[in-house]
């Protein structure tokens, strides 16, 4: 027998209400929390209730969106693209930094520290223009895979952060990304991957250069850093570009903990979390004495500052969008 619309209505409505906002989360102290919080500022009548223009929730992406070992992914691709600029010429590589990151020896390209990498960056990175860069980017991540897992780069974002991100927007937050990773990098893929749009990306950003003697005005990226978008800058970064401090920030490590620090300092309702990979066989367990993602401030005091503190290997039943 056909049911009326009406009774349709009334069976359905509960399992909408019912639904799992974050059905890759197991049932745990950080999940409650996090529903809990999203929750209380969310409802109207509740006391810790949140005007919608001023839910706006920041996270850090390498590590805290997407995996960031055995390096960061941005650097895998300088140095994949270093390798075919030098296959068309091999006279670009001037240096021993140069020349180990076009064989794709990270050891000895980090060993020659800041320089070094920076050597690597305006090699790979400089020179073309910002639509051209990306649309390199866009390439690489349709092409390369991981070392490790097999999976596109882009398919190695976290699945229980990505069903978080969209939670929250159901709920009326304004999601934005505030990582050490470059601008015009992140920018390719954030909006497809995470439903962040280009515009509410931050991260560190090169020197550039506007030019319209050709007639077709183009910007180009050339040498040297701008800004660093990582430790006390992500905070700065924040105030300058968004104009709001954040009730919620999401990372992984110590390079997010004054962003972190920050935006629970402030009045009213405030949440931080923390991505904590303890997943050894999933993913990657690390933290105090990594040389990527290094976590202890963060372990140290995030508790005692009212941080979630998620534990990879407990709290989430799946880790990468790519993989069941």
């Amino acid at each position: 027998m056909k049911l009326p619309s009406l009774s349709i209505l009334l069976i359905t409505l509960p399992l909408i209400a019912f639904a799992d906002p974050l059905p890759s989360w197991t049932d745990s102290e950080s999940k409650d929390r996090i529903i809990s919080f999203v929750e209380a500022v969310s409802d109207p009548a509740h006391t810790d209730y949140v005007t919608p223009s001023e839910r706006i929730a920041v996270f850090d992406n390498d590590g805290t969106l997407w995996a960031e070992q055995p390096v960061y992914f941005q650097f895998i691709f300088a140095m994949d693209r270093l390798a075919d600029l030098a296959e068309q010429d091999p006279s670009i590589l001037t240096s021993p930094a140069l020349k180990a990151a076009a064989e794709g020896d990270v050891e000895t390209v980090l060993k020659g520290g800041h320089d070094a990498l920076i050597e690597v960056v305006n090699a790979t990175h400089a020179g073309a223009t910002v639509d051209a860069f990306q649309d390199a980017v866009a390439e690489w991540l349709d092409t390369a895979r991981h070392p490790r897992t097999d999976l596109p780069y882009h398919q190695m974002t976290y699945q229980p952060m990505v069903e978080l991100l969209r939670y929250l927007r159901d709920e009326g937050f304004k999601t934005y990304i505030v990582s050490g990773g470059g601008l015009h990098f992140m920018r390719v893929f954030a909006e497809e991957a995470y439903g962040i749009p280009p515009e509410q990306v931050l991260g560190t950003y090169g020197e550039t250069s506007y030019d319209s003697s050709t007639g077709t005005p183009v910007i180009t990226k050339t040498t040297g850093i701008a800004f660093i978008d990582d430790k006390e800058g992500k905070p700065i970064n924040i105030e300058r570009t968004i104009g709001r401090r954040p009730i919620l920030a999401g990372g992984n490590s110590d390079g997010d903990f004054a962003m972190l620090e920050w935006t629970t300092a402030g009045d009213g309702p405030r949440l931080g979390v923390l991505v904590h990979h303890t997943d050894a066989e999933r993913e990657w367990a690390y933290d105090r004495e990594s040389p990527i993602g290094r976590l202890v401030d963060g372990l140290d005091k995030g508790p005692d500052m009212g941080w979630v503190i998620v534990d990879m290997a407990n709290d989430w039943s799946r880790i990468y969008t790519g993989a069941n």
